[in-house]
C-alpha cells in the first residue's frame, strides 16, 4: 500500500481561467476574457480607434473601415482552432476594448499564428504581456506546440514583447522587412 508520501510531485501548473480582472503597472483595472459574437461593434470600435501604424502593424497592411465581414469573422471565434481574448477598459462587461490578443491554427494542426494588439494609451503598462500569457495558456492547454508571429522588423513593440516571453526571432527568408517570431510551447 502507498501513502501520498509515495507519489511522485506533481509540476505546479496556473489553472486556466476564461476570465480574469487584471491590474496593469499603473493601477488600472481591466477585465480579461474571450472574444464572443456580441463584441462586433465593440471590436469594429477597437480597430477604429487605432493609430494607423497599430492597424497597420496588426492588419499586415492599411485599413481604413473594417468591413462588416471581417468583423465577423474576428468575433465568431471557434475557441479551438481559434481562439481570442478581449481585455475591457473597466473591470467589468460595460468597458470598451482596449487590447485582443489570437491564434489561428492553419495547415500544421501543432501551430497556430499569433496577433496581439493593444491601444497605444494602453500601451506599456503590462496588457500585452497579460494577453499573451493567456494566449499561451489556452494554446497550451488545446495541445498546440508552437506559436508563431509574423511582423514587420520595424515593430518594436513586438519585437520586445517577444524577446520578453521567451520567443526565438529570425529574419524572414520570403520578405526582409518582416521577421518570424516562434516560440516553442
Amino acid at each position: 500500500m502507498h501513502n501520498a508520501t509515495d507519489r511522485p510531485s506533481v509540476p505546479e501548473t496556473r489553472p486556466f481561467l476564461p476570465y480574469a480582472v487584471e491590474t496593469l503597472a499603473d493601477g488600472r483595472k481591466t477585465l480579461i476574457r474571450p472574444m464572443n459574437p456580441g463584441d462586433a461593434e465593440a471590436e469594429r470600435a477597437f480597430i477604429l480607434a487605432l493609430s494607423p501604424q497599430a492597424r497597420r502593424y496588426r492588419f499586415q497592411e492599411q485599413i481604413r473601415e473594417p468591413a462588416p465581414e471581417m468583423i465577423e469573422t474576428l468575433v465568431n471565434v471557434d475557441h479551438i482552432n481559434d481562439e481570442a481574448f478581449v481585455a475591457l477598459a473597466d473591470a467589468d462587461e460595460r468597458g470598451a476594448i482596449v487590447g485582443v490578443s489570437r491564434y489561428a491554427v492553419g495547415a500544421d494542426p501543432l501551430t497556430c499564428e499569433i496577433a496581439v494588439t493593444v491601444l497605444d494609451a494602453w500601451q506599456g503598462q503590462g496588457l500585452g504581456t497579460m494577453l499573451m500569457h493567456r494566449l499561451i495558456d489556452a494554446a497550451r492547454e488545446r495541445g498546440l506546440q508552437r506559436m508563431v508571429s509574423l511582423d514587420f522588423a520595424e515593430n518594436q513593440e513586438m519585437a520586445h514583447l517577444a524577446h520578453h516571453l521567451d520567443f526565438h526571432t529570425a529574419p524572414d527568408p520570403d520578405d526582409r522587412t518582416q521577421v518570424v517570431h516562434t516560440l516553442a510551447l
